[in-house]
């Protein structure tokens, strides 16, 4: 483990990283937060999800600094009297597997799309394409919300599990038309190249053309969407949450405090919805920035 990080800071990526001031900070706000989620129960001074430990009479508290603020509620807490700060460590872990999760099987679909339309062409090629041409003729969030909604119409009194996989398909299925146009473009360029040539002449079979010379060289390319794509499937969680489609209200997701916050927005209890909005936008922040990083370090011609 040690040799290979050794190996990859002696690498030009990993001296792109090591010189690149604002990709280590956004990696040390990334790593914290999502340290802080998946370690949420030994870290987070209460359990949000612990009903038995709430209680009504510290509902909307403000933060510990302000005038009625409580030590023991750092960050205030929620219409519910849930702490502010232990939901964010809780609700960015939601926030994090939703919007990773989302990605990665967007990734898969659009990547083996994408190489079979690159690789094959023809009618396949047609055909995936004209898909990828109405699917982006749609807002993805208003896309996701259709999803979101019907699956919600269709399993009205599911669990909170199936709530969770609506969630993710909802946001997956309006992910992969990205990844399949780059990854088509790639493979439609590398397709022509003598070693892919080589490979047709010695008899090797298209699929093990496709998976083991065409794939590892496309997926650059696909590595950098999908870093910049996890913060677009987190902020996209976190709107299907506050529009009332996204995870259930028992769940103290980013975007489900946001909903709940603003409600008492005006009414002066600010911090329901500010810190919840901030931590979105650390969160989004920091992965975007390392998903510039990385553009830039896998890109030959700004070495």
């Amino acid at each position: 483990m040690i040799k290979t990080l050794s190996r990859w800071l002696d690498s030009d990526v990993g001296h792109s990283f090591r010189t690149s001031p604002v990709a280590i900070m956004a990696a040390a706000i990334a790593f914290t937060c999502v340290f802080c989620s998946a370690f949420a129960g030994l870290i987070a001074p209460h359990n949000p999800f612990d009903l038995t430990t709430l209680e009504l009479s510290d509902a909307r508290l403000p933060p510990a600094w302000s005038t009625g603020g409580s030590a023991k509620y750092l960050l205030g807490t929620d219409d519910q009297g849930r702490d502010i700060l232990s939901a964010l460590f809780y609700g960015a872990r939601i926030s994090l597997v939703v919007g990773v999760v989302s990605v990665i099987l967007s990734m898969v679909i659009g990547v083996a799309l994408g190489l079979l339309a690159g690789f094959r062409g023809g009618w396949i090629d047609t055909l995936l394409m004209r898909l990828c041409d109405v699917m982006l003729s749609f807002p993805p969030i208003l896309v996701a919300l259709l999803i979101a909604g019907v699956g919600r119409a269709l399993f009205p009194n599911a669990q909170d599990s199936v709530a969770f996989g609506v969630l993710i398909l909802s946001i997956t299925l309006t992910g992969w038309v990205q990844y399949a146009r780059t990854v088509r473009g790639s493979t439609m360029v590398e397709r022509n190249k003598e070693y892919v040539q080589a490979a047709r002449v010695t008899g090797v079979a298209p699929l093990r053309i496709m998976a083991r010379h065409v794939l590892p060289n496309v997926m650059g390319p696909v590595m950098v969407l999908a870093t910049i794509q996890v913060a677009t499937a987190i902020i996209t969680e976190a709107t299907l949450s506050f529009l009332g489609v996204g995870v259930p209200p028992t769940s103290p997701s980013l975007g489900t405090l946001i909903r709940v916050g603003n409600d008492y927005l005006f009414s002066g209890e600010w911090w329901i919805t500010v810190f919840p909005g901030l931590m979105l936008i650390i969160i989004a922040l920091s992965v975007n920035l390392l998903g510039d990083w990385l553009r830039d370090a896998l890109n030959p011609r700004l070495r």
